[in-house]
């Protein structure tokens, strides 16, 4: 089999309200969805979310990368197989990042492309995209076959009605675990966890402060909220200072989650080395596809480290069934997030409705590649341009 060809799709995704927390506030998305068409007409696709606080991507400069890719010379010739697109992913070679770039830039091209190719090979093949994890040696301790797998809720910053409101559906649906951000300017962090819990007495309850607190003051942010029974807080400093955190993070009581600095294996290199962090939150769109993020799960495996597997706010369908293939193949995942579809997104761009059901639960998919069917009226509604590469000769 061969691709014959790639195409690039700016989507602009308009959410059901506006989500704030420390670092952006938000009420659309401009994703990136790309498509990838073999030679017997079989398609797949692959979506990521750039940002620039992230990965240091936008929109922009992902259409300024793509036209740059020699296609022909990094995708083209036979593949065989799903084992054989991975190592020809292993070695796609982007355009060089600008000058100080993070050594992530370039992960959300990455995770659309690696999403679209594996998803149309494995489409071709007749399995499911889980059937990676059983591909790639380093994953053999973390692999597993859940029959159901949980989804967390999320309380973002929306004032104290609009909390309490949130926190009382959320023990209503059943959940088991519950995040928190807090961090905002303006708002009462103790307070806001205080309301929380006192509705979710039970649940595991944790913080995110996207970056919010400098180093100096970590301490005396989080020892009123250590007081309020939280499991975890995710990243409490900016990336520029997160090797503080190793003289800070044993005394705070709490254990320290990375995400914004989280994004390669140098991250992950670095933290294990330096011991800033307990725990990594895993996001397929940062971290560069699906591949990269079980590498990723099974180096903290390694490292003697937790993880969880996160999500981008505002993921499609797209998104929400590759990380359903990645929970349903993968063991030890401290939270899940994801799959909020038809609670945050007004086009989720499958025709399949992924989100979660009561108590966060959902079932494996089961059909080949990612298992769904895109609904192409709706990605035709929020596409704002295309572009599109042959590698035919």
């Amino acid at each position: 089999m061969r691709i014959v060809e790639i195409a690039a799709h700016h989507a602009r995704i308009p959410l059901r309200r506006t989500i704030r927390h420390a670092s952006h506030s938000r009420k659309r998305n401009d994703t990136l969805i790309v498509r990838c068409r073999l030679d017997d007409g079989t398609e797949g696709f692959g979506e990521s979310l750039p940002r620039t606080y992230v990965t240091g991507e936008t929109i922009d400069t992902v259409f300024e990368t793509l036209p740059l890719i020699d296609w022909r010379k990094e995708l083209g010739g036979d593949v065989g197989d799903l084992a054989a697109a991975i190592a020809l992913l292993d070695q796609l070679r982007l355009p060089a990042p600008p000058d100080g770039a993070r050594d992530c830039f370039g992960n959300a091209v990455r995770c659309a492309i690696e999403l679209a190719v594996l998803d149309a090979v494995a489409r071709r093949q007749g399995v499911p995209l889980s059937h990676i994890t059983g591909l790639l040696p380093e994953t053999g301790p973390i692999r597993a076959r859940p029959e159901l797998v949980y989804y967390s809720g999320v309380v973002t910053s929306m004032g104290a009605a609009k909390e309490y409101l949130t926190a009382w559906a959320m023990r209503f649906v059943g959940f088991r675990q519950v995040k928190l951000k807090v961090g905002v300017d303006g708002v009462d962090d103790v307070a806001a966890l205080r309301r929380v819990r006192r509705v979710m007495r039970r649940a595991d309850l944790r913080i995110d402060a996207n970056e919010a607190w400098a180093a100096g003051e970590v301490e005396a942010k989080i020892a009123p909220l250590a007081a309020l029974g939280i499991t975890s807080v995710e990243q409490p400093v900016p990336h520029a200072e997160v090797d503080r955190l190793a003289g800070i993070r044993g005394r705070i009581g709490v254990p320290v989650m990375l995400d914004e600095s989280l994004c390669s294996f140098g991250d992950a290199e670095r933290a294990a080395g330096q011991g800033t962090c307990d725990l990594f939150n895993i996001r397929l769109s940062k971290c560069g596809g699906f591949v990269d993020s079980l590498r990723l799960a099974a180096f903290a495996h390694r490292a003697g480290l937790g993880y969880q597997l996160g999500c981008q706010v505002g993921e499609t369908g797209i998104l929400s069934a590759a990380g359903r293939h990645f929970a349903c193949s993968v063991a030890g995942i401290r939270h899940l997030e994801g799959s909020y579809d038809s609670f945050l997104v007004k086009e989720r761009l499958t025709v399949e409705d992924l989100t979660f059901g009561w108590y966060g639960r959902a079932k494996p998919l089961t059909k080949p590649g990612l298992g769904v069917e895109i609904d192409r009226a709706a990605l035709a509604r929020v596409t704002r341009r295309e572009e599109r590469w042959s590698l035919e000769r």
